[in-house]
């Protein structure tokens, strides 16, 4: 079964977080505008006793001083956690990086760099291992708020605000300003952003073009050309939007699919290329009277990712090499899984993150670099499960 390895809470809601891309680093971004950053425990760690002891040691500390609550892993009701030495996060820095709430963050693609923007109009660069801000610039418009983030390419990274503007800057220029502006969802706020992978012939290797969802459309933007489509409007707002690749090729599809999030419980897929309307549905939360829960994040489980349906007495359901898990964080605190090849929700692995509030975002801590370095556990935990990063309002 799925289970909660660790659980800590923060001094603030939770507006953003984001992942290293390839260090057990994680970087969250808090209503109050602080930002934290916090190392992450290797699974392969030793010493469940001395784990154990840091515990203790992190509660009499707090008990002693007015900090932020210290980490707490659930070693005592979880034996996965004791047996790998899951007992603390280490705090790496912290500081308040916006006078306004921090909305949105971001790795480089080396992680090297994190990006952070605020409502005080403000978007940041600044090492990762310090926390030192190394550049920033202004929104172009002073009253505006950011919304959603993302890194195209070292060179771009894209903005999306409140107001639906969709800003690039050029990161390596280290410019004042955004160099490129557009408004592709008109004054709807950008809800999410997700790249579109580079083609073969491409000489760099990194993506030129994005989706973003806003409002109630789905648009898709050049760096160089802008606003390419703009999708038939759907008649419900589109909250978040994440690409899969790798699914099964047959007919008109191309084996790459956006799987888009809508505020009614529904996901969306959109074949790559057809952008006027969406291709199938997936019903994720049905709701009493049939409105369901809105969906508030949206994460591709890692490879491998499997659990046991229904119980101790269930089967293990194995993923097809064209087939994906998706899993999504409603606004009701529930976490689902869905399988996108065969388009079902599996109806027994929901977790509930938080009973009051909705999942502000999800993430899976897993790439081939560190599992290459996990060799006892072959970058599993015992229990043959992969980590999520699943995470709230608290």
């Amino acid at each position: 079964m799925l289970d909660t390895i660790c659980t800590f809470p923060l001094p603030a809601d939770l507006f953003a977080q984001a992942l290293h891309p390839s260090e057990p680093i994680l970087t969250v971004g808090l209503s109050s505008g602080h930002v934290y950053t916090y190392r992450l425990p290797s699974l392969g760690d030793e010493g469940g006793e001395s784990a154990a002891d840091n515990v203790v040691k992190q509660i009499h500390t707090h008990e002693q001083s007015l900090l932020p609550a210290p980490i707490i892993s659930s070693l005592r009701r979880s034996s996965i956690a004791s047996e790998n030495g899951l007992g603390s996060i280490a705090e790496m820095w912290k500081t308040r990086r916006h006078k306004g709430s921090c909305r949105a963050l971001a790795f480089s693609h080396d992680g090297n760099v994190a990006y952070s923007a605020g409502t005080d109009g403000l978007v940041k660069a600044f090492d990762t291992a310090s926390g030192k801000v190394t550049w920033k610039s202004a929104l172009g418009d002073g009253d505006d708020a950011p919304s959603a983030m993302h890194v195209l390419s070292p060179q771009a990274l894209v903005l999306g605000t409140d107001d639906g503007k969709m800003y690039v800057y050029d990161v390596r220029e280290q410019a004042a300003r955004p160099s490129h502006e557009w408004a592709p969802h008109g004054r709807e706020p950008v809800n999410g952003i997700t790249p579109i992978p580079a083609s073969a012939a491409s000489t760099s290797g990194f993506p030129k073009q994005w989706v973003s969802v806003g409002g109630a459309t789905l648009a898709v933007t050049d760096i160089r050309k802008g606003v390419l489509a703009t999708s038939d409007d759907q008649e419900i707002e589109l909250t978040k939007c994440v690409m899969l690749q790798g699914l099964k090729r047959g007919g008109t599809s191309v084996g790459e699919k956006v799987a888009v999030a809508q505020a009614d419980g529904v996901i969306s897929l959109w074949e790559r290329g057809v952008w006027g309307d969406l291709d199938e549905r997936i019903v994720v939360d049905r709701g009493a009277g049939g409105a369901g829960e809105g969906i508030d994040s949206l994460c591709e489980a890692p490879p491998g990712f499997r659990c046991r349906e229904g119980g101790g007495g269930g089967r293990d359901h194995l993923v097809r090499m064209d087939e994906k898990i998706l899993a999504i964080g409603l606004a009701s605190g529930q976490i689902r899984f869905a399988r996108i090849g065969r388009n079902r929700v599996f109806e027994t692995w929901d977790l509930v993150h938080d009973e009051l509030d909705g999942v502000a975002a999800l993430g899976e801590d897993d790439n081939s670099s560190r599992r290459k370095k996990r060799k006892r556990n072959k970058g599993k935990d015992r229990s043959g499960g992969i980590a999520l990063n699943l995470s709230g309002v608290f």
